[in-house]
């Protein structure tokens, strides 16, 4: 029920779509800036084929600090067993990433990969994990990276745009992504629905929510402090938080109804609930994390909660 947090690689606000890439006759290359790469562009019979990284001179179609670059991504880690895991996709979000161009942090960085790139080319790119913690996010290596490791990136260009074109675009992408989202997870809630034999409600924003034992009072309002109970799952029963968690010291949790400190399905959710009262809420992906996946939770979640409006301050 907490507000999104953003992915630990701060600057990252078909896959392998770079077929040519899995082709071991394909071998990393330097370039001048430092970078390891596989650069690839389509010919004239529309297939990618490796391609020389551009040299100083060549800057058509070459990303400027300040504009945005919009790409499909996906990134890996190399384990301790020496195997690749999958840290982010493009693919499990629906859209892609949008990264704003910024001036390099080390030689070989990540904005020295992307300067390479141009719209329509393919790349694969590895860059060292202690640098890139370090130097360009400044912060400690997670745990589940190990020290010494570089990421191997992924990546798709699409258009190069100022940062209004950007801003434009990103929010078009995103109407027409919520919009198909809803449809889906409109689908999931019903069959759920149907399934757990629940009489439950629809609100005008898709949310769904069933009164299991009524309260007295009236409902909670924006700007009181709630405090709450709860157990939250995804359809398939899986819990991923509750408030018995030690966080909390297996206390209700308390937070101002209406103020964007929770995710919206529960500031819409809690509201339809006065003092005492025990309700199930059905939250769409849209209403919770989105397309961001967050612990246990994957991308575009429905998520289920089970809340007790303990009291109302």
């Amino acid at each position: 029920m907490f507000k999104k947090v953003k992915f630990f690689v701060p600057v990252l606000a078909g896959f392998c779509l770079l077929q040519a890439c899995n082709k071991g006759s394909v071998d990393f290359k330097k370039a001048d800036n430092g970078v390891e790469y596989k650069l690839f562009a389509k010919n004239k019979s529309g297939e990618f084929e490796p391609k020389d990284a551009p040299t100083k001179n060549d800057t058509v179609g070459k990303p400027k600090e300040g504009q945005v670059l919009t790409m499909q991504m996906k990134y890996f880690t190399q384990s301790k067993s020496g195997k690749d895991t999958l840290l982010f996709d493009t693919r499990q979000n629906g859209f892609p990433v949008q990264i704003p161009i910024m001036k390099s942090t080390f030689k070989g960085g990540l904005e020295d990969a992307f300067s390479l790139v141009r719209p329509g080319d393919s790349a694969v790119f590895r860059i060292s994990a202690d640098s890139l913690f370090a130097k360009t996010f400044q912060q400690p290596l997670p745990p589940f990276i190990k020290k010494g490791s570089q990421l191997t990136f992924h990546v798709l260009a699409q258009k190069v745009q100022s940062q209004q074109e950007a801003m434009m675009d990103q929010q078009k992408m995103m109407m027409e992504f919520m919009e198909k989202q809803n449809k889906k997870d409109e689908k999931i809630i019903q069959d759920y629905v149907k399934k757990e034999g629940l009489k439950a409600e629809k609100t005008a924003s898709g949310l769904y929510y069933v009164v299991n034992q009524p309260g007295s009072g009236a409902p909670a309002k924006a700007g009181q402090t709630v405090a709450v109970k709860y157990k939250g799952t995804l359809l398939d029963g899986t819990e991923f938080d509750s408030s018995e968690n030690p966080q909390l010291g297996g206390k209700p949790f308390e937070f101002p109804l209406g103020q964007g400190q929770v995710i919206r399905g529960w500031d819409e959710g809690i509201a339809l609930l006065n003092k005492g009262a025990k309700g199930t809420l059905l939250i769409p992906s849209t209403m919770a994390y989105g397309p961001q996946a967050q612990g246990k939770i994957p991308a575009n979640s429905v998520l289920r909660f089970d809340v007790e409006l303990v009291d109302v301050k």
